[in-house]
C-alpha cells in the first residue's frame, strides 16, 4: 500500500451525530451550527470576531472587498504578497482589481520584511502574509512594519489552525485573518473557512457581503421574530439589500463537521509535531536534504513538512516508484499567466519553487511509515 501525502481524519460517529441534529431540526443552511462554530472559534483563538464561510478563498476575497469599500481604495492600488502560495491568495487581490506586488521569502519560506520594505510604493495599501505550512516566519516583524507604514495586514492562515506564536493565535498580529477548514487541512470539513476581522464594522460589512448584500440573514430574522418580547412585525421575509454581494456563507452541515474537528485540533496538531520531530531526527545530517526551519517562539500547526532537494521532479518520480506520494507547495505564482513578471522579482521564492518537496504528513501515518519515507528519500537523494 502506498503512503499518501494527505489523508483527512474524521471522528465519524461524533460528526454524524452533529449533522443528524441539523437534519432533525430541518436547518442545514446558515443558522444555529454556524453561529456555534463562530463562537467556539472566538473562544479558541481569543479573536474578537469570526464569520463562518464556504471557503478560505471567499474569506480572502471578502478581506479586500471590505477594505476597498471602507477605505476607498482605487483600482490598481497595490497589495504586497508572496509568489510562493496557492493561487487563491493572489486571485483574491485581483478579484477586487487591485495589483499584486511580489516580495521575496526568507529561509522559512514566508515573506521577508526587508523585501516587503523595498516593495512599498505610494500606492501600497496592504500586505497579505501567508503562514506557509503552519510556519509564522517573521509575522511579528511584518506586523510592526505594517503598523509603522499605515498598511493593512491580511493573514492567510489557511495552514495555521491551532498554531501559536508567543502563546497566542497568529491572528492577533493581523488586521484580518483567513482560516481554511478544507478537507485536507488540520481542522477538516469538506470545504469551509473563517474570516476574523479585528474591527466590528468590518465584520458586519463582511457578513452582508457574504450573503448577497442582504441586511440580515434568514436565521437571524427568525431568531429576532421569536425572541422574548419581540413584536409581531417586521415580517421574517422583510430585508434590505445594501450592497451587491456574493453567496459566500457557510452552512450548518460544514459547521457541524468543524465543531467536531475543533475538539481534536490540539491533539491532532501535537501528533503532527511528533511526526515532524521524527522526520527531523531521521533527516538530520544529510546535506543534500535541506529542511525548512520553523520560526522561533512558535508552536506550529505543522500542516506541512517541507524539504528542498536538487532535481526535485526526478526525486518525486523515484519516490512514487517506491510507493511514497509527496507533494509540492507551491509553484512560484509568477510562472502562471495572470502573474507573469518581466524580471525575477522573488529569486528565493523561485529557487524554493524549483526544489521544494512536502513529505507525507497526516494522522494515519505510523512512525514506521515516517521511517519508510525518510529512508526512501535518503536513498534517492544520497548524502
Amino acid at each position: 500500500m502506498s503512503i499518501q501525502l494527505f489523508v483527512p481524519k474524521f471522528r465519524v460517529d461524533e460528526t454524524l451525530a452533529e449533522i443528524r441534529e441539523c437534519m432533525e431540526r430541518g436547518w442545514t443552511g446558515m443558522g444555529f451550527k454556524t453561529v456555534e462554530i463562530e463562537n467556539r472559534w472566538k473562544e479558541y483563538t481569543g479573536l474578537p470576531h469570526a464569520h463562518f464561510l464556504n471557503s478560505a478563498t471567499a474569506a480572502l476575497h471578502l478581506a479586500f472587498a471590505v477594505y476597498k469599500e471602507v477605505y476607498g481604495w482605487q483600482d490598481g492600488d497595490e497589495v504586497i504578497t508572496t509568489a510562493l502560495t496557492f493561487v487563491s491568495t493572489n486571485h483574491a487581490i485581483k478579484y477586487e482589481n487591485l495589483t499584486p506586488v511580489f516580495a521575496d521569502v526568507d529561509e522559512t519560506l514566508c515573506l521577508d520584511p526587508k523585501s516587503i520594505e523595498r516593495a512599498i510604493t505610494p500606492r501600497t495599501r496592504a500586505v497579505i502574509y501567508v503562514g506557509l505550512g503552519g510556519n509564522p516566519g517573521q509575522l511579528k516583524a511584518v506586523s510592526e512594519l505594517c503598523r509603522a507604514r499605515g498598511l493593512k495586514l491580511v493573514l492567510d492562515a489557511a495552514h495555521m489552525a491551532g498554531c501559536k506564536l508567543d502563546g497566542r493565535d497568529p491572528g492577533h498580529w493581523a488586521d484580518c485573518t483567513s482560516y481554511s477548514y478544507q478537507a485536507v487541512k488540520n481542522m477538516p470539513t469538506a470545504d469551509s473557512g473563517m474570516i476574523c476581522f479585528n474591527d466590528e464594522e468590518h465584520d458586519l460589512l463582511a457578513r452582508k457581503l457574504s450573503w448577497l448584500g442582504i441586511s440580515s440573514d434568514t436565521y437571524a430574522r427568525s431568531v429576532a421574530q421569536t425572541a422574548p418580547g419581540a413584536k409581531a412585525a417586521p415580517y421574517k421575509w422583510y430585508y434590505d439589500v445594501d450592497h451587491v454581494g456574493w453567496k459566500y456563507n457557510g452552512n450548518a452541515v460544514m459547521a457541524a463537521m468543524a465543531l467536531v474537528s475543533l475538539r481534536y485540533l490540539d491533539e491532532d496538531n501535537a501528533r503532527r509535531r511528533e511526526i515532524c520531530a521524527l522526520y527531523d531526527e531521521l533527516l538530520a545530517g544529510h546535506a543534500k536534504i535541506e529542511r525548512v526551519p520553523m520560526a522561533e517562539g512558535s508552536v506550529s500547526s505543522r500542516h506541512l513538512y517541507q524539504v528542498m532537494v536538487d532535481n526535485r521532479d526526478e526525486v518525486v518520480g523515484a519516490l512514487n516508484q517506491r510507493g511514497v506520494n509527496p507533494g509540492v507547495h507551491y509553484r512560484d505564482n509568477t510562472v502562471y499567466a495572470p502573474y507573469k513578471q518581466t524580471e525575477d522579482v522573488a529569486p528565493n521564492a523561485r529557487r524554493a519553487s524549483d526544489r521544494i518537496l512536502s513529505l507525507p504528513l497526516h494522522m494515519s501515518l505510523s512512525d514506521d511509515d515516517v521511517r519508510t519515507v525518510a529512508a526512501a528519500l535518503i536513498e534517492i537523494v544520497g548524502g
